[in-house]
């Protein structure tokens, strides 16, 4: 008898208080570098496609299947003049991320630097659901174009800025911002 109350009293425990963390949602972001279109879907289901930026000729978006690793709500580029890159999730470890874009009017046309735009809304929207889900509970999916990294073999072609260039324009907009000061 002692048992059977010790049971029901788990059972009645369970019932009130939970079997455990609800399962956390999954989130799938299909990003087509043809169509220049993302599709988000969440547990299975399709809810949201928006158009995109993806890197435009020489500043590839990668090919491949990730798992997002670093979010920031207020990034700026460090290679890219401070570019702002609002709700941005990272990943890859080279800096490809998912990020809101103020160049709404060039979304569907492949232009970025190899990350993914977004306009800021549908950015916000998305790291939302990330966030709430967890990036352990997300998969970044990348496809179509012509991509180096398909064949074996090969790697992608990297275009970096010259230390040179990156010094002189260091030093062009340390004097452009000292002749403002009068």
């Amino acid at each position: 008898m002692l048992r059977l109350r010790w049971f029901a009293a788990i059972i009645l425990a369970a019932l009130m208080f939970g079997t455990g963390a609800a399962a956390a949602a999954s989130v799938q972001i299909s990003i087509n570098k043809i169509s220049q279109k993302m599709t988000v879907s969440v547990d299975g289901v399709e809810k949201y496609v928006w158009l995109v930026s993806t890197g435009a000729s020489g500043y590839g978006t990668p090919s491949g299947t990730y798992t997002p690793f670093r979010m920031e709500s207020d990034h700026f580029s460090k290679e890219w003049d401070d570019a702002p890159m609002p709700h941005a999730i990272f990943f890859t470890r080279s800096g490809h991320a998912i990020h809101g874009s103020p160049h709404i009017q060039r979304l569907g046309m492949a232009v970025s630097h190899g990350c993914v735009r977004l306009s800021p809304d549908n950015a916000a929207t998305l790291y939302s659901l990330v966030q709430k889900a967890g990036m352990k509970n997300t998969t970044v999916t990348v496809r179509g174009g012509f991509d180096f990294g398909l064949f074996s073999g090969f790697s992608r072609p990297q275009i970096k800025t010259p230390q040179w260039l990156k010094k002189f324009d260091s030093w062009r907009r340390d004097r452009v911002h000292s002749a403002s000061k009068g």
